[in-house]
C-alpha cells in the first residue's frame, strides 16, 4: 500500500518522499528459491522484479525480467537454478527519505523501470516510475 493513496489534501509535490509513494507490501524470496517458482509467480501476478532477501530481510539481490531472460538465453533450466545463481547482485536501490524529483532522476539516468527501498542493509519496501507518476498526480490533485 502506497501512503499517497491515503493523501486527503494537495501538497507540493516536490516535497514528496519516496515513503509516500513505494510499495512496501513486497513479494521477496530467498536466495535459495528455485528460479521456476520465481518465473512462475512474476508472470503468474504480474511483477517485472522480485527482490531476494536473507531471513531478516537483509537484501542480497534482484531477479528481474531481464535477469530470467538471460536464463532462457543460456539454456538453463529454470527447476535447477536457484535465486541465488540468476540473481542481480550490485541493486540500486533508494531510501525512505529520498526525495521522488530525486528518484525521478535517478531512475532517468540509470534505465531503471522499479528500485528496492531500504532502511540500513533491510527491505521496506520497492518503488517504480509508476509510483511517482501516481505520487505527483495525487499530491497535485486539484479536485481536494
Amino acid at each position: 500500500m502506497r501512503a499517497a493513496e491515503h493523501f486527503v489534501n494537495a501538497r507540493d509535490p516536490k516535497t514528496l518522499t519516496v515513503r509516500q509513494v513505494m510499495e512496501n507490501d513486497v513479494y521477496t524470496v530467498s536466495p535459495d528459491t528455485k528460479g521456476i517458482a520465481i518465473a512462475e509467480t512474476m508472470t503468474d501476478q504480474n511483477f517485472g522484479a522480485v527482490p531476494v532477501v536473507e531471513k531478516d530481510f537483509t537484501l542480497v539481490g534482484l531477479v528481474s525480467e531481464f535477469d530470467l531472460l538471460r536464463v532462457m538465453e543460456e539454456g538453463k533450466d529454470f527447476r535447477q537454478i536457484t535465486a541465488e545463481e540468476i540473481m542481480t547482485r550490485n541493486v540500486v536501490t533508494v531510501t525512505e527519505d529520498m526525495l521522488v524529483k530525486d528518484l525521478i532522476k535517478l531512475l532517468q539516468e540509470r534505465h531503471l523501470v522499479r528500485t528496492p527501498v531500504i532502511r540500513g542493509k533491510a527491505l521496506v519496501g520497492i518503488v517504480s516510475r509508476r509510483d511517482a507518476v501516481f505520487g505527483y498526480l495525487k499530491a497535485a490533485a486539484k479536485y481536494w
